[in-house]
C-alpha cells in the first residue's frame, strides 16, 4: 500500500487525465438539500476513513476521483474537499465537513422562535422576497475559498446552476475552466449560485473576465433546477473530455462505459411519508405549490423529480452493461418531518440528520426500481458501508496503479 509520502505526492499531481495512467475514470456526485447535506457528509466521512485505513491518514477524498460534482449543498461539500489550503492539499478532511454544517447551520437558516404565528410570518416571508437573505452564507463561503477559482481545485469538480436571463443551465467544470477563461469563475461564486434555491435565497449575479477585454454575465439560481443529482452531469462532461484528449475513445462501446467507478450520494427524500396526494394538490393555488404546511411543493417535487431521473438512467446504463456493481447509489427514502426539510437546521435536526446518514452505512445496498421509483435491497451485497469498503479498496489500487505508471514515464 501507498505510504504517506506517497498520499501527498500522489495527491499533489491531481487532476490528471481520464483515464489517468491507470483502468478507471471516477466520480464521486452529491445530491442538493440544503441542511440535509449532513446525511452525504457522514457518509463519505466513512468513505475517507476506510481509504485512509488503506494508504495511510494523509489521504483525501480529492487523491482519489477524477471529477467530485455537486449541486446546492453538493457543491458546497465538493469544495471543501477539493479546494486547495496549505499545500495545495485539500481545505477540508471530509471528518471535518459535519462540524463545519454544525456550526454553521443554524446561522446560514436562522429559525423562527416556534409559535402559532409561525407559519404565517413564513408565508408572508416568501411573498415578500427570498426566505433568507443569503449574507452569512455568501461570507463564509468567500472566507472558505477566497479567491480560488474552479482551475485551481486540486482535483477536477463539475457544479450544476440555471441561468434564468437565458433560461439554460451552465455547467462549470475544471476541464472548461482551463480551455475557456470565461468559465474560470470564481468558486465562491459558483458556490453562491447553485445554492440560490428560489424562494429559499436570492438569485447570484456576477461577470467573469478573459483575455481581450472579454466578459460573460451570469444571472444564476440553484443548480438543483438543472440536475439535483448531478451524477449524469459529470459522466457527460468526463467523456466530452476524453473525447478531447482521445479522438478515438468510442463511448458507443459497453468496454468505454465500464471504465466508469461511480459513488452518488443522496440527501434523502420523503417518498415513503407520502407528503403530497393528488386530491390535495388538485385544490392548489400558486401559493399553496409555493408554501404549504411549512414546506415548499413545487421546490420538493421537481428536485427530487431531476435527482430520481438521473438515478435511473445511470442504474439502467450500467445495468444493461452489464458491470453495475461499478454504480454505488446511496440514499434514503423514508425522510419524515424536520428531516425532510431542506432548512431546519436545529441542533436536534442536524444530529438526527447525521444519524440518518450512520443508519444508512448499515442498510443494505439498494437500487431503483423503475416502476415505483422505491428503493430495493440488492441481494449478496451486503451493506452500503461494505459497499465502500469494497470501493475504497478499487480506488486504492487504482491510485496505486496510476502512481506506478507515472513514475515509469
Amino acid at each position: 500500500m501507498a505510504s504517506n509520502s506517497k498520499a501527498t505526492t500522489a495527491g499533489s499531481k491531481v487532476p490528471q487525465p481520464p483515464p489517468s495512467q491507470g483502468k478507471l475514470i471516477t466520480v464521486l456526485s452529491i445530491d442538493g438539500g440544503g441542511i440535509r447535506g449532513l446525511i452525504p457528509a457522514t457518509i463519505i466521512a466513512c468513505l475517507e476513513a476506510k481509504l485512509q485505513e488503506l494508504d495511510g491518514p494523509d489521504a483525501r477524498i480529492a487523491d482519489y476521483f477524477d471529477v467530485i460534482a455537486g449541486t446546492s449543498t453538493g457543491a458546497l461539500v465538493t469544495s471543501m474537499l477539493a479546494a486547495p489550503g496549505e499545500n495545495k492539499r485539500p481545505l477540508f478532511a471530509a471528518k471535518d465537513i459535519n462540524q463545519f454544517y454544525l456550526e454553521n447551520g443554524p446561522k446560514i437558516f436562522p429559525q423562527r422562535k416556534a409559535g402559532w404565528l409561525t407559519p404565517l410570518l413564513n408565508l408572508i416571508g416568501t411573498m415578500r422576497g427570498p426566505k433568507y437573505d443569503g449574507v452569512f452564507l455568501h461570507d463564509k463561503i468567500k472566507s472558505l475559498t477566497h479567491d480560488v477559482k474552479v482551475a485551481d481545485t486540486v482535483t477536477n469538480i463539475v457544479v450544476p446552476a440555471f441561468d434564468v436571463k437565458y433560461l439554460q443551465p451552465i455547467i462549470f467544470s475544471t476541464y472548461e475552466a482551463k480551455n475557456d477563461p470565461l468559465k474560470n469563475a470564481h468558486l465562491s461564486d459558483i458556490c453562491i449560485s447553485t445554492a440560490a434555491a428560489p424562494t429559499y435565497f436570492p438569485a447570484h449575479f456576477f461577470t467573469t473576465h478573459g483575455p481581450g477585454g472579454k466578459s460573460r454575465e451570469f444571472h444564476l439560481v440553484d443548480g438543483g433546477v438543472a440536475a439535483n443529482n448531478p451524477t449524469m452531469i459529470a459522466m457527460s462532461m468526463l467523456t466530452k473530455e476524453v473525447l478531447r484528449r482521445n479522438p478515438d475513445f468510442n463511448p458507443g462501446k459497453p468496454t468505454e462505459y465500464q471504465n466508469y467507478l461511480i459513488i452518488s450520494i443522496g440527501t434523502g427524500s420523503a417518498k415513503l411519508a407520502e407528503k403530497y396526494t393528488a386530491p390535495q394538490c388538485a385544490k392548489w393555488g400558486l401559493i399553496q405549490w409555493l408554501y404549504e404546511g411549512g414546506f415548499t411543493p413545487i421546490i420538493d417535487i421537481f428536485s427530487h423529480a431531476s435527482a430520481d431521473m438521473v438515478d435511473i438512467h445511470a442504474a439502467v446504463l450500467f445495468e444493461a452493461l452489464r458491470c453495475e456493481t461499478n454504480y454505488l447509489r446511496i440514499q434514503d427514502d423514508s425522510l419524515t418531518g424536520d428531516t425532510s426539510s431542506v432548512d431546519v437546521a436545529t441542533k436536534e435536526n442536524m444530529e438526527a440528520l447525521i444519524g440518518i446518514g450512520k443508519e444508512l452505512l448499515k442498510k443494505p445496498v439498494a437500487r431503483v426500481n423503475i416502476d415505483t421509483g422505491m428503493y430495493v435491497a440488492v441481494k449478496d451485497e451486503g451493506t452500503n458501508e461494505d459497499a465502500l469498503a469494497r470501493f475504497a479498496k478499487m480506488l486504492s489500487e487504482e491510485r496505486r496503479l496510476r502512481h506506478i505508471n507515472l513514475n515509469s514515464y
